[in-house]
């Protein structure tokens, strides 16, 4: 099975680009943050207890890891292990051992595409609160995450769902 990964900066298009590439008949994975962010007390663990969102984060990543594991065709994540890393710096938190092991022990084996920041579609909702420096600086520690587990992510060209899904598909 190849699992792959669309990773990057908060607000970037790859929620779009997930949609469109799931319309063409890839299996996808949601973002777990966001999932969780989106239920009662959510968006407090994340404020008031960044460690514990991590973990919560870890679980639910770990979760639909097993989920994806029980088919032969490709799937497609939003976001994976290390973002959990990246989170981390950012709030200048330890990466915990068992954040660490999860980031060594469940490898990505299809490419891991890296959605940089983008301006112009940049736009705040309920969940995705950074500013747009913020998001940028969140781009930084999570591509950083990826390349220090061994990863060498694809960047992603500024172009239309459709031509970002053709660049994708094409990598599978």
């Amino acid at each position: 099975m190849c699992r792959a990964v669309i990773t990057g900066a908060p607000g970037s298009g790859k929620s779009t680009l997930l949609a469109e590439v799931a319309r063409r008949g890839i299996a996808t994975g949601d973002e777990v943050a966001r999932r969780i962010l989106q239920v009662p007390g959510g968006m407090e663990m994340r404020a008031e207890r960044p460690t514990d969102f991590a973990l919560a984060m870890l679980e639910a990543q770990r979760a639909l890891w097993d989920c994806a594991g029980k088919g032969d065709l490709p799937i497609l994540f939003d976001r994976g292990f290390p973002d959990i890393v990246g989170f981390l710096r950012l709030e200048g938190l330890a990466v915990s051992p068992e954040v660490d092991a999860a980031c060594r022990n469940y490898r990505y084996g299809g490419p891991v595409f890296h959605a940089p920041p983008w301006r112009e579609i940049y736009r705040q909702d309920d969940e995705r609160i950074q500013t747009w420096e913020e998001a940028v600086e969140s781009d930084s520690a999570v591509l950083g995450a990826w390349r220090d587990y061994g990863y060498s992510p694809v960047t992603l060209p500024f172009a239309d769902p459709a031509t970002r899904a053709d660049f994708v598909l094409e990598r599978l």
